[in-house]
C-alpha cells in the first residue's frame, strides 16, 4: 500500500508562485508515473501535469510554460512548481501516484489534495 500526501497549497496573488509537493511512501513494485490533477469548484478533476517513468513530462495547454513538474533529489517526492499563477488555476490539487506492477499494469494511489487559491 502506498500513502500519498500533498502539501504546499495556499492563497497566492495573481502572478505569484507556489510549489506543491507530493510525497509517497510505503511498499510498491516500481515507479510508474506521478500526475498532478486539479479540480475546481463545480468542475471535473483533470490532469494538469505528469511525469512518467522515463522522465517525460506532459502538461495541459493552459499551464504549459508556467508549471514545471519534477522529481526531487529524494526519489519519493515530486514537485509542481507553479509560476505566473492565474485565478483560473484555483482548485484543489491532487497527486496521483501510479505504481507500475509486475504484470505491466498500473495501480493508482491518491492523496487527499491541497487547495490552491489564486486571488487578489
Amino acid at each position: 500500500q502506498v500513502h500519498v500526501a500533498e502539501s504546499g497549497g495556499g492563497l497566492v496573488q495573481p502572478g505569484g508562485s507556489l510549489r506543491l509537493s507530493c510525497t509517497y511512501s510505503g511498499t510498491y513494485f516500481d515507479f510508474g508515473a506521478v500526475a498532478w490533477h486539479r479540480q475546481a469548484a463545480g468542475k471535473e478533476r483533470w490532469s494538469v501535469a505528469t511525469i512518467t517513468r522515463d522522465g517525460t513530462t506532459r502538461y495541459t495547454g493552459s499551464v504549459k510554460g508556467r508549471f514545471t513538474i519534477s522529481r526531487g533529489n529524494a526519489t519519493n517526492t515530486v514537485y509542481l512548481q507553479m509560476n505566473s499563477l492565474k485565478p483560473e488555476d484555483t482548485g484543489v490539487y491532487y497527486c496521483n501516484f501510479q505504481e507500475l506492477v509486475i504484470n505491466g499494469a498500473y495501480r493508482d494511489y491518491w492523496g487527499r489534495g491541497t487547495p490552491v487559491t489564486v486571488s487578489s
